[in-house]
């Protein structure tokens, strides 16, 4: 049987939120509902501001929804590739698909409801971006971790341990970017900038990881094969 190559599911896990992000953030821009800058330098907008209104919004969730079901297929399908790789089968590891799809339904959530008023309306796009990072993050490390292990055992695809572990500490660096600047620029701008500046810096950190994830998964090989029993139930 042919071994069908899963690495696209990874690809476009992570490169659909940067392409629902950028698309939004031009057709706001053009549309004169937030004004031109570089958000990763400037902090100028957020990306939920990006994608709140009218056609943006439509182009945001219409790419965004789909990228959170294929991440969580992402989290379900990582603890097979790692114990191919001769990882243990450790608890954190086996809770990597429920985790997964914990962070896809906060995922989804942000999604839904982002261009809507409320207030349960707003808790629910505010504490479904936290989540969905918080969630990410503690995937990301617990795959970079068993890597790190295999590494050490068969010293092969070292640069994506690396690349992976460079991700997972690329998040707390921007934390603590996000608690200290504000404390020597003082002001609520600025605040509000840094903000905006780490949430995108966040968002390209996410589309690496999966993109390192998706060329793991093609450097070594990680498929599926689908079987079906062709003599049927109750049949020899």
């Amino acid at each position: 049987m042919r071994t069908r190559p899963l690495w696209w599911i990874a690809l476009l896990a992570g490169l659909l939120p940067l392409l629902a992000t950028a698309i939004a953030y031009a057709l706001s821009v053009r549309a004169g509902l937030i004004p031109s800058c570089n958000p990763f330098f400037e902090g100028c907008v957020s990306i939920s501001r990006a994608a709140r209104h009218d056609l943006p919004n439509i182009v945001f969730r219409a790419l965004l929804l789909p990228a959170a079901v294929l991440q969580g297929i992402c989290w379900a399908l990582c603890p097979d590739w790692l114990h191919s790789l001769g990882a243990e089968r450790k608890r954190l590891t086996r809770l990597l698909p429920l985790l997964g799809l914990a962070a896809a339904v906060f995922l989804t959530l942000y999604g839904t409801f982002l261009g809507t008023e409320g207030e349960g309306y707003r808790w629910m796009r505010r504490y479904g971006v936290v989540f969905y990072f918080g969630l990410t993050c503690i995937g990301m490390l617990v795959v970079a971790g068993q890597m790190q292990q295999r590494v050490r055992k068969r010293r092969r695809e070292r640069w994506i341990t690396n690349a992976m572990l460079a991700c997972c500490a690329a998040l707390p660096l921007l934390g603590l970017v996000h608690v200290l600047l504000p404390l020597a620029l003082s002001g609520p701008a600025v605040h509000d900038a840094v903000q905006n500046i780490t949430e995108w810096w966040a968002g390209v950190i996410f589309t690496l990881f999966f993109g390192v994830l998706a060329w793991a998964w093609r450097v070594t090989g990680f498929g599926a094969q689908l079987a079906c029993d062709a003599q049927g139930p109750g049949r020899s």
